[in-house]
């Protein structure tokens, strides 16, 4: 398996932003978002082998892990036996997925964490993927602006979402009129900026 980075740090999104976590960054990705943070994910990363991993999970012993990228359902089928190590351990696990890969496979382990899409990425997420998600995963739309907040709006009117739902802004755009937004229109989301970046940890 390609492994970017395995760090400790807090969750600084999602359901569980503020638990001690440890991350499992997996190196690649199929897009190239206008405002990713983690551009080095599209590097080839270490190649690591399951036992490897697991070693450094177990010295650990997290009772919560983030799998991430990049995307890391890109290496789905080498993902599968690392999720079933940690589950059978009682390992929470979040895996955080850019939307445009299957996820339904992996949910026995993990709680998804769908990032759809939103213009200003200049990406575009598979929304038909969407009724898959279930009350223990989440959807996150990352919004820079009013036209991303109007495309995530659309979404959800278009997908009944059985999940948490998340307007996460762009680091640095305007939050205020984020806000606005969502109060004007009544949008029922969770409001949450990355706390990783505001504390300056990983």
């Amino acid at each position: 398996m390609k492994i970017l980075e395995i760090f400790w740090s807090l969750q600084g999104e999602g359901r569980n932003q503020g638990r001690p976590c440890l991350f499992i960054r997996l190196a690649g990705c199929n897009l190239h978002c206008h405002w990713c943070d983690t551009p080095g994910a599209h590097e080839n990363g270490i190649e690591m082998s399951l036992e490897t991993i697991l070693e450094q999970v177990w010295r650990l012993n997290p009772p919560y892990v983030c799998i991430t990228g990049g995307e890391p359902l890109l290496q789905g089928d080498e993902l599968e036996p690392l999720l079933l190590s940690l589950s059978r351990r009682g390992t929470m696990i979040d895996i955080e997925t850019n939307g445009t890969i299957d996820f339904t496979r992996f949910q026995p382990y993990a709680s998804i964490c769908m990032d759809v899409k939103c213009p200003s990425s200049g990406e575009r997420s598979d929304v038909t993927l969407i009724p898959a998600i279930r009350p223990q995963d989440s959807v996150k739309f990352v919004v820079s602006d009013e036209t991303d907040c109007r495309y995530a709006q659309e979404i959800m009117e278009l997908h009944r979402i059985k999940g948490e739902i998340f307007f996460s802004p762009v680091f640095g755009s305007d939050y205020q009129q984020i806000t606005k937004y969502i109060l004007t229109n009544n949008i029922p989301v969770r409001f949450q900026i990355q706390l990783h970046k505001i504390l300056g940890v990983k």
